[in-house]
């Protein structure tokens, strides 16, 4: 069958709720996810990618202005194509001398809109590629413990698919599909004692000294890094979407611990000033510093929420998402939507703000041309971490600094991790806590160094059929800094490519070659070794 014709029978079948037997399915169409697809399309095959949102590329089309990645020659592939795609598109439209282009940053920082441009336009290039937009997985078919079928809903019209594919990829930030299929996974952070990691468990690390404080036990944690949205703001008036009445659930107490972090200096400019990490001057000493605020073009910002003030109301509110139905997590997305919407309403509006604090936070708003079908507000909760497989190797703290050596080296290395050490806090404000919250790491670059990312963390330790780039194997502490978009679309592309070796050689993702795989990842520009 041609390719235009099985790809318009695969259409036909998916919409008229017929399962078609096809080459691979992706669920979740994040940046990892993408990456897996294209990969793989190149290479022949056909793939079915579905999302949950209806929008794709997850949080670097929702809010997410920078690509996390301070060592820029450790990630090429699918991953530079991009980036060259963002710096494109400034160039194309404003000349490569404009403002606009020089605030891209060779294409590393973007709008949100233009970030979904160049992912849509990467997709739309290949023929292999069929995009599903706004289905939630609802059940996965195993049979001697190999993953053959989905059943998809449609979240606006109920309806049901069932898909059948030779491999899966789960690029979901939260690791649904492969606990859908039974694979086993972690949910927590590991105790101190497990893998024998410094940083692991309850912990209290002042970030400016790197002294563990009193209160660190080192003890097993439930409860996960903080989730908040990312948002985008601007500061041109005429695209400026004011608010005009707080959002639903706004209550001023959830901020007013503020008030004793700018009173005892918390909100102060950090001892050591590096760019690209939010710092704005003109809020230091100030409650907008609440926020960490970095430039993106057209006069907008790439706005997070600043983890370190005491006050930081976000700890805790993620209990119960990643386990929970789609009510619950619909609940804890609302939540967590009036939370950020409401700290913004309190910088802006509160009459207990001073007033000059209360002008710098009117400086930014929500831009008119961003999430137009959803109020300007993002669509992407951002999941910082969810399930973590149990996969074939786990990679802990050691692996990412050597235990006080070089990081170790993987015969079946297929990507190269290089992003600081950093969680967000686990914990809200206890009695005692006067620096930090319990569960921050904060950007651990002095410990952090460029370090191999081996092939197995991507496969289950007995479901076979699946392949896992995003919530891979690894302990808490090591996810704390594989867990950024650009490494995700390194391990996305070694996934895709591992998923064509799987069909070609007629074996299960854990026996493919590796030795092929590294060749064509390194012909495709992947860099999959550290100096």
């Amino acid at each position: 069958m041609t390719t235009p014709l099985r790809h318009l029978c695969l259409l036909f079948a998916i919409f008229c709720g017929h399962s078609l037997a096809q080459d691979i399915v992706i669920y979740g169409g994040t940046p990892g996810g993408i990456s897996a697809a294209i990969s793989a399309a190149r290479m022949g095959r056909e793939i079915t990618l579905l999302e949950y949102n209806d929008h794709i590329g997850g949080m670097t089309t929702s809010g997410l202005g920078k690509s996390d990645i301070e060592n820029r020659a450790m990630i090429g592939g699918i991953f530079k194509e991009f980036v060259a795609g963002v710096l494109e598109h400034y160039v194309t439209k404003y000349g490569a001398e404009h403002e606009n282009t020089k605030l891209c940053q060779d294409g590393y920082y973007a709008e949100p809109h233009v970030a979904e441009k160049v992912f849509e336009a990467m997709l739309a290039k290949e023929a292999n590629i069929t995009v599903m937009k706004g289905w939630r997985l609802q059940s996965a078919q195993v049979s001697n413990n190999k993953l053959r079928g989905i059943t998809v809903v449609n979240r606006e019209s109920g309806d049901e698919k069932r898909l059948d594919a030779k491999v899966f990829i789960d690029a979901t930030y939260e690791g649904d599909l492969y606990a859908a299929a039974g694979a086993k996974f972690r949910l927590g952070r590991e105790s101190k004692t497990e893998f024998g990691e410094e940083h692991a468990g309850v912990v209290y690390f002042d970030y400016q000294t790197h002294e563990f404080l009193p209160g660190s036990t080192g003890a097993a944690a439930t409860d996960l890094p903080a989730y908040t949205y990312r948002l985008c703001l601007t500061k041109d008036p005429q695209n400026a979407a004011h608010m005009t009445e707080p959002p639903a659930g706004y209550d001023r107490k959830d901020y007013l611990g503020y008030f004793d972090d700018l009173k005892a200096g918390r909100l102060a400019g950090p001892k050591v000033f590096k760019p690209g990490r939010g710092y704005n001057p003109k809020h230091f000493d100030t409650l907008v510093r609440a926020l960490s605020v970095a430039d993106i073009p057209n006069n907008k910002h790439d706005v997070n929420i600043n983890p370190r003030p005491l006050g930081f109301p976000f700890p805790e509110e993620n209990r119960g998402y990643i386990e929970g139905d789609e009510a619950t997590r619909e609940r804890i997305r609302q939540r967590h939507r009036s939370l950020v919407l409401g700290l913004l309403w309190f910088l802006q509006n509160d009459p207990e703000v001073p007033e000059a604090h209360r002008a710098l936070a009117n400086e930014m708003h929500l831009p008119k041309d961003e999430f137009t079908d959803n109020a300007h507000f993002p669509w992407q909760l951002y999941v910082r971490e969810g399930r973590r497989l149990v996969g074939e190797y786990t990679l802990t703290q050691h692996d990412i600094t050597g235990k006080g050596q070089g990081p170790k080296h993987h015969t079946d290395s297929v990507a190269v991790g290089e992003f600081p050490i950093d969680s967000f806090p686990c914990r809200k404000r206890q009695p005692g806590d006067t620096l930090v919250l319990e569960g921050y790491l904060g950007m651990l670059d002095y410990i952090t160094r460029p370090y191999e990312i081996p092939y197995r963390i991507m496969i289950p330790e007995k479901i076979d059929g699946l392949i896992v780039p995003v919530a891979a194997s690894t302990t808490h502490v090591a996810f704390s800094s594989i867990r950024m978009e650009p490494t995700w679309m390194a391990l996305g592309q070694a996934a895709g490519v591992a998923a064509h070796l799987t069909i070609q050689n007629e074996v299960a993702p854990r026996k493919l070659p590796l030795q092929e795989l590294q060749s064509r990842l390194v012909e495709q520009g992947q860099v999959i070794r550290h100096k």
